[in-house]
Formats: C-alpha cells, structure tokens, sequence
C-alpha cells in the first residue's frame, strides 16, 4: 500500500512541477523545450562522468542540468538573431546530442553510459530508492528531488509573478516598463532544466516530456486567466497520475505511459467540450443560434 502511494505522489509532483512551469512555455510558445532539454543533456552526462570518475546520482545531474540550461541559452540566443524557435531548438537539440554521442565514442567505449543507464528512470521503482539519515528512512529520494525542485518554482513564480506574466505576454512592454527581461526569461529556463532533469531519472523523459506539455495545454483551453491557469494544471497533472496508476493497475501496463495516456485523455476532453474553445461546444452553441434565428423569422 505504501508504495502506491509514493508512486502516485511522486507521479503527482512531477506532473505539478511540470505542468506548472510549462505553462509559461506555452504562452512563450516553446512547448517543446522539455523534449530538447532531454536529449541536449547527454554530453553534461559524459563531462561529468569523465571529471568525477563515477557514476553517482549527484555529478550525473549536475552536468545534466548545467547542459540543459546551456540549451535554453543557445535556443533564446538563436530566436534573438531571428530564427524561429521551432528551428532553433531543432538545431540545438540535436548538435548538443550529437556532440555527446561523439563524446561517448571517443572517451567511455568501455563503459555501459547512456541516457537510458543513466537518467531514464522507471516510476514503479522509486519506493525502493529510499533516503536515509542515521538508519532513519526518509521515503523515496524521488519524492524528495521533485518535491524541492516545485518547491523552489512555486516560491519563486509567487514572488515574482507580475514579472513572469508581463514577460510572457508582452516582452516589449515589460522591457519598456523597466522589467529585465531576459533574466526572467533565464531564471525561467533554468527551472525547467533543473525540473525536467530531476524528474528524468526518477520517472522517465516519456512522463516529464508529456507532463511539461498536455496538463498546462488543457488548462489553456479551459481558461483565459493565467492565475487560474496555473491551478488547473496541478490539478490536471495530479488527476492523470492518479488515473494513469489506477488504468496501469488494471490492465497490468506500463505506469508512465498510463499516466501520459491519461493526461491526453484529460486534454481530448477540454479540446471537445471546452466551455469557450472546446469544438463540440462551439457546435452546439452555432447550432442553438441558427435554430433561434430560424425560430425567429418563421
């Protein structure tokens, strides 16, 4: 029974702190970035695998998340001189994966290093990858990771949230209005590389991947308000774990491709019967005006 639950809270942590940051990268339009990050971190993995000697957890993601960051620099630095972002990713993503594979050719031949050996985790093991303090068990390390790192974007998203808002809206009236744009833009990047790379070893890319994206596009068609927005895709995020666990329990399959089929179900949903921008919704509401009208002129 335990370790239901620290799946399913660890599947709600991640889906939260993702959900919650990519938010912002769809108003930003850069719902992608998740997906780059993921592949652009391999040669962080093999530098700090060739600096530390060691396959440990903590260099591991250190390098990963100092690459993950560097990407999101390249990618802005790359849309400033007027590349598109879609492009700009692209390349991005794949010269730094590219760079990492001729790194692990040249260097770690001898060596069982990947992304799969290293940050592609599995969700049904995190129960049994504990933390402990003088013999005392603190739970999963996943739950631990993940729940620091939405910690630390929750604190810093509420204290600066006029800035984050106006920045992803109108960047030219936030710079015109004094607010430093590209810090924000930075130290918004920089969550996402540190979230997506803590979840990654944890829950696997597919879950992180999916998480960053389909919880906060549902909560866009729902509302209009970012504030609200924000809310809906902690709780879409949360009920996809939840839902994703109990179909996996069920049908005896993979938990992370549950959750992610759960959360694509969620957002089928808001796509069909959204109360402002869902399709059959919009249907209905032609098809109500056309027979008034008709009622009408009869």
């Amino acid at each position: 029974m335990m370790s239901e639950f620290w799946i399913i809270l660890t599947g709600a942590l991640v889906a939260s702190s993702c959900g919650f940051l990519g938010c912002f990268l769809i108003l930003r339009r850069m719902a992608m970035l998740g997906d780059a990050i993921s592949h652009a971190i391999l040669p962080g993995i093999v530098i700090a695998f060739l600096l530390s000697g060691s396959r440990s957890t903590l260099p591991m993601l250190l390098g990963a998340a100092v690459f993950g960051l560097v990407c999101s620099v390249v990618i802005e630095s790359l849309r400033k001189q007027g590349v598109q972002a879609d492009a700009a990713m692209s390349v991005t993503f794949t010269a730094l994966f590219s760079v990492g594979i001729i790194l692990v050719s040249l260097f770690t031949r001898q060596v069982d290093l990947d992304l799969d050996c290293v940050l592609y985790g599995e969700i049904a093991y995190v129960p049994w990858d504990t933390w402990e303090i003088a013999g005392i068990d603190l739970g999963p390390r996943a739950v631990w990771a993940v729940g620091s790192v939405f910690l630390l974007s929750l604190v810093l998203i509420t204290l600066f949230y006029k800035q984050f808002k106006i920045c992803s809206f109108d960047p030219a009236m936030a710079a015109a209005i004094g607010i430093p744009v590209s810090l924000f833009h930075y130290l918004l990047m920089g969550m996402v590389s540190v979230t997506t790379v803590a979840s990654f070893e944890s829950v696997g890319a597919i879950l992180v991947v999916a998480m960053l994206i389909v919880p906060a596009a549902t909560a866009y068609l729902l509302t209009d308000r970012l504030n609200i927005m924000l809310i809906l895709s902690i709780i879409m995020g949360t009920l996809s774990s939840v839902g994703g666990y109990v179909i996996a329990q069920q049908i005896d399959a993979s938990i992370a491709g549950c959750m992610t089929i759960m959360a694509a179900f969620l957002f089928v949903l808001a796509f069909l019967f959204s109360p402002k921008h869902g399709v059959l919704t919009r249907w209905w509401i032609r098809r109500q005006l056309k027979m008034r009208l008709s009622g009408e002129k009869a």
